[in-house]
């Protein structure tokens, strides 16, 4: 059992109009078994009215409350929101999208595994789950470059990347390698960062830390079979991940190659339309990533 208070935890919790799912996050957070864990809701300019419908939980001491006046993004909210947990002051910091569901000993057996592993560590990540109780698939962590996490039974599992559903890190960590790339705006922010972190330190995947994601689906998104509608979305997952995998080196350069002719054959071969624009997306913005050259930008030097 963790100390109470021992260790200061401040939940980053970016949102956008999804106000009730907001809603049922902060109460899971706020029913935790270790108490002293702050909120900090990040609210990228939603629309639909968020702040009113939470504005009495924020009291400014255990909750916070921060509009960035502008849609940044799922990455632009994360580095935004660490940015504003370093100024109210915390030993680590706890990511999550406001429809991740905390269980009461989900932070409680992250902080566990802190004291298990002394500190040394870069990043833990919690099991998520969907909401029948089965592995929630967008959110399985990789082991290596190629290989998703098939180990869902031990205690702790060794692991490269991991997604902002309960990503669990020092502040020490964040001040060594920096913040999430705000020019991701969505998409592959969580990979990055997390593979930026894990390349340092082992990080690891703590099966008995479990969090549920109320996604609307486990299928995962493919580009293949997206809705026209939503094919815009595809242009920074293209984009960053070639860069995301260039930074691997000649294996990820490869695999970006190989990817193409998949994307090419499945494209072309599918029952779905607008086939052109779909390669379209795939081979620009991958092309892009290839030499997209964000900036890593890091936390102040406090005076």
């Amino acid at each position: 059992m963790v100390k109470k208070s021992s260790k200061k935890v401040i939940a980053v919790v970016v949102t956008y109009n999804r106000k009730e799912l907001l809603k049922e996050c902060i109460d899971a957070l706020k029913k935790q078994n270790y108490r002293d864990c702050k909120i900090l809701i990040i609210d990228n300019a939603s629309t639909d009215g968020t702040y009113d419908s939470i504005k009495s939980l924020i009291d400014g001491k255990k909750i916070y409350y921060k509009n960035t006046h502008k849609n940044l993004g799922g990455a632009g909210g994360f580095n935004f929101g660490i940015k504003e947990a370093a100024k109210i002051g915390c030993d680590y910091v706890w990511l999550m999208d406001d429809d991740s569901i905390v269980h009461k000993d989900s932070l409680e057996k992250l902080l566990e595994y802190d004291e298990k592993l002394k500190g040394e560590y870069g990043f833990l990540a919690s099991k998520v789950i969907w909401k029948d109780n089965s592995i929630c698939k967008m959110n399985i962590p990789r082991k290596s470059l190629f290989k998703s996490n098939d180990d869902f039974e031990s205690d702790m599992v060794n692991i490269i990347t991991s997604s902002f559903v309960s990503f669990f890190t020092k502040m020490s960590t964040v001040k060594e390698v920096g913040l999430p790339i705000s020019e991701f705006f969505i998409w592959t922010d969580d990979w990055e960062y997390s593979r930026r972190i894990s390349r340092k330190y082992p990080s690891y995947l703590i099966n008995k830390s479990i969090v549920t994601h109320k996604c609307n689906s486990n299928f995962g998104c493919n580009i293949v079979y997206e809705k026209d509608d939503r094919l815009a979305r595809y242009n920074y997952a293209f984009r960053n991940e070639g860069y995301y995998y260039r930074r691997e080196g000649i294996k990820g350069v490869l695999y970006v190659i190989i990817r193409q002719f998949y994307y090419l054959i499945t494209i072309t071969f599918s029952k779905s339309d607008k086939k052109l624009k779909r390669l379209g997306i795939v081979f620009k913005n991958t092309f892009k990533g290839l030499w997209f050259n964000p900036k890593i930008e890091y936390l102040k030097k406090e005076k």
